[in-house]
């Protein structure tokens, strides 16, 4: 098949896998378009290899995908061979001309009709008459193009990085005092020097917690955007910027890296912490899926006691949206810490709290 749109493939055969218990999500259709983006499926043996590979993980689910694929090729080429509709919309039929009139002939005489004994007439033969197969055509399927949620963009996160400040004067003394160096001379009765002042350090220090994996899959892309953002590009000193990952709750020990692999003990993560350290949460709490656990609330509860021992300045960043925490149990936590769903309001929020300037948090249920 010459010209195939590679994309539409592959949404026609998620679809179609979906539909026989294939354990497909927005991650795996995710990983499919970035194969085929980075040259993967420039035909269709390719592409069929390159699927089979990312979405088949047992024998049963190979041999099934192959009758699919073949499916969503036929049902593809079936769509291009169908003709376009006549311009002009309805087809009108062409006008044949009528055949001309024959000669007018004297009919012949009617003669009786002789009717031929009953036991010399022939036997009809019986046989099967001819059957034609119904056309049937291949049903179509609503491709509905997915469509994604970006709750903040990658340009708003450095916006609002810039407004976590707490400036220190301790660096070079090179900044020219006006209004002090009038003042001296006015004190002395005449002018010797400048005064300068030392320049203004960012001394705020920042701890990133974010949960991974499981239902926080889909937002891996903000997360890492959100710290990307804090260390490299916001007016932070990098080094004041430490970033740890756990999944669901952060008890016993959090992780230097994403895929869960370097632990760290809690106690010694949270002791670099002191009361000027600005700590930021990024989980969904267990509203993704709607879910509420007893033992998530305990847990989440033990760890907010434990790191409310070394910093005030806290905040929670959730990336759903602030309906679905209700009968969560985000809806519980969000009562024992100021949380705010992740848009560029409630980042804003966020950083205005672990800078020490708190909002009135108040969570309703049915917010407004």
């Amino acid at each position: 098949m010459s010209g195939f749109n590679a994309p539409e493939l592959v949404l026609r055969l998620f679809l179609r896998l979906r539909q026989s218990n294939f354990k497909l999500g927005v991650s795996e259709y995710m990983a499919a378009l970035q194969a085929v983006e980075g040259g993967f499926g420039n035909d269709l043996e390719a592409l069929a290899d390159t699927l089979k590979l990312l979405w088949c993980h047992t024998l049963s689910e190979q041999s099934q995908f192959d009758s699919i694929w073949q499916t969503v090729q036929a049902q593809v080429q079936a769509q291009k061979r169908r003709k376009p509709p006549f311009p002009g919309g309805r087809r009108t039929e062409s006008i044949r001309p009528s055949p001309a009139p024959e000669r007018l002939q004297t009919p012949e005489p009617l003669r009786p009709r002789q009717e031929m004994p009953l036991e010399q007439r022939p036997k009809p033969e019986l046989g099967s008459l001819p059957v034609q197969a119904p056309n049937l055509l291949i049903s179509e399927e609503e491709t509905t193009p997915l469509q994604a949620y970006y709750p903040i963009s990658r340009r708003s996160m450095v916006y609002n990085w810039r407004y976590l400040r707490r400036p220190v004067p301790d660096g070079p003394r090179d900044v020219l005092d006006i209004d002090a160096t009038i003042q001296q001379a006015t004190r002395q009765g005449f002018y010797l020097a400048p005064v300068y002042q030392r320049r203004d350090r960012n001394a705020a220090q920042l701890l990133l917690l974010i949960d991974q994996n499981g239902s926080m899959t889909p937002f891996h892309h903000f997360t890492r955007d959100l710290v990307e953002t804090a260390q490299a590009e916001s007016n932070l000193d990098p080094d004041n910027v430490s970033a740890y990952y756990f999944q669901n709750v952060p008890t016993g020990s959090v992780y230097q890296d994403t895929y869960l692999t370097t632990p760290v003990a809690l106690p010694v993560a949270l002791d670099a912490c002191d009361e000027a350290t600005s700590v930021l949460v990024v989980s969904d709490a267990g509203a993704a899926r709607g879910y509420r656990q007893r033992d998530r609330v305990r847990g989440t509860a033990r760890f907010l006691r434990q790191l409310k021992q070394h910093t005030s300045l806290i905040a929670w960043l959730n990336p759903m949206p602030m309906a679905r925490w209700v009968g969560s149990s985000a809806e519980i936590i969000a009562n024992s810490v100021p949380m705010f769903q992740m848009d560029d309001e409630g980042l804003n929020n966020a950083i205005d709290t672990v800078r020490g300037q708190p909002l009135k948090h108040s969570y309703s249920a049915s917010p407004s």
